[in-house]
């Protein structure tokens, strides 16, 4: 059987054919052996990347399955080739050099510091894949995993960086471990934001108060759009106005932010939007008047209960229904209310299953506020905009139907109308 010291003999007796004054371990035997290793390493790397693209391309572009493709855009085996030569590197040099150089234990470090590097990449190119896979599930509407990738491969990273040091300096690594804690300041200084990203990282998947694809407002920041990537240090949010917010994650735990995923998963999205009515122009409606308000669509039956229950009063406490003073009338605003409320019953983009009124506020010096509280059914943004704006158009095109005014601050109108009431 062919030992490494058997091998290297007869590799120092096949140069010592061209040169006798090489012997083993000086400088010119240990050149030569570098070279010899060196070059047996390129013949295995190219033959190793020819492999990789004669061969296992042709093979993954063939399979029905999309994980090989997947490891393959993100590096996986171009990455993964380079533990070849590095592996190379490794078992060879232990038969021509002695285990007593110098020579020896640089170039045995050197390997195995490479070998942990393409480890290292070659898994984050690995998780990388996983990632983006796991984006393509209906997993991921839920919750992401994007901190937790993150953080394995910040681990894996420390783990490199304290292995690599152990070996350059030839201590354990649990020793260069027990002395980290007189550093340990400074690297919660350093390693701040992402410690704090991976706590925030946990309470948001497991509560699930974020996600990829979430439409976030956070006022404090002038952040007001979806969540593109929510990592373990950064969240970047790409605005309504196309423009990148980027900000810390564990400001999503600690800052007051309002998410409309709420919004997105029910029913409907809010219509609240009041006008307001001039309180000179309203009034109480006379017979005459109501029979012209019945002849409009949807108002027409709230008028006749009205009218009856009206006559019931009248009766029950012997009022007489031409005494103005003490007897009760419908009001052109109350009956706009109600009026409007039928139209929003009837609207085919409102939905019937939320909330839906129309509510006087507080009267102000602006007058009194009329305003429409449901939920438009149809919650895209630019259909939602455009259902708003169509009723409110119908608002102020029906006022004057009910003898109504929208208030206008320093109007030609409310100059005049207020002048006439003074001089009234």
């Amino acid at each position: 059987m062919l030992t490494a010291a058997r091998f290297r003999e007869q590799f120092l007796s096949v140069l010592q054919e061209f040169d006798a004054g090489i012997v083993l371990n000086n400088p010119l035997y240990n050149t030569l052996a570098l070279a010899f290793i060196a070059v047996i390493a390129l013949a295995f790397h190219l033959g190793g990347r020819l492999f990789l693209h004669s061969v296992l391309t042709h093979w993954i572009t063939k399979t029905q399955t999309n994980w090989d493709n997947a490891l393959r855009e993100h590096g996986f085996f171009n990455r993964l080739i380079h533990l070849v030569p590095a592996l190379v590197v490794f078992l060879i040099t232990p038969i021509l050099l002695t285990d007593d150089s110098l020579l020896y234990a640089v170039v045995m470090k050197a390997a195995l510091l490479y070998l942990m590097l393409i480890a290292l990449v070659s898994t984050s190119a690995l998780l990388n894949t996983v990632e983006d896979w796991y984006n393509t599930t209906e997993f991921a509407q839920k919750a992401t995993i994007t901190g937790f990738v993150q953080v394995i491969k910040l681990l894996l990273a420390i783990l490199f960086i304290l292995l690599s040091v152990s070996l350059i300096v030839d201590r354990s690594p649990l020793l260069l471990l027990s002395g980290l804690t007189a550093i340990a300041a400074v690297l919660l200084l350093i390693f701040r934001d992402t410690i704090l990203g991976f706590v925030s990282g946990i309470q948001i998947t497991a509560n699930r108060l974020f996600k990829n694809g979430d439409w976030i407002q956070i006022d404090k920041f002038n952040v007001d759009g979806e969540i593109i990537e929510l990592g373990l240090t950064n969240v970047k949010v790409r605005n309504w106005d196309n423009t990148i917010s980027t900000l810390p994650t564990y400001n999503l735990t600690n800052e007051s932010i309002k998410n409309w995923r709420g919004m997105q998963e029910s029913g409907g999205r809010r219509i609240k939007r009041a006008i307001n009515i001039d309180i000179h122009s309203v009034k109480l409606y006379d017979n005459e008047s109501l029979k012209k308000v019945a002849k409009i669509r949807f108002i027409a039956a709230y008028i006749e209960s009205k009218i009856q229950e009206l006559q019931r009063y009248h009766k029950d406490n012997s009022i007489d229904e031409n005494d103005l003073l003490n007897r009760r009338a419908l009001t052109n605003i109350g009956t706009f209310r109600a009026y409007l409320e039928a139209y929003l019953t009837k609207h085919p983009k409102i939905n019937q299953e939320m909330t839906l009124m129309v509510r006087q506020l507080p009267p102000s010096e602006l007058g009194i506020p009329l305003e429409v509280y449901c939920f438009c059914s149809d919650k895209a943004w630019v259909n939602y905009e455009k259902v708003q704006a169509d009723i409110f158009d119908h608002i102020m095109a029906m006022l004057p139907l009910f003898e109504l005014r929208a208030y206008q601050r320093d109007s030609h109108l409310s100059a005049l109308t207020q002048v006439a009431h003074q001089n009234s």
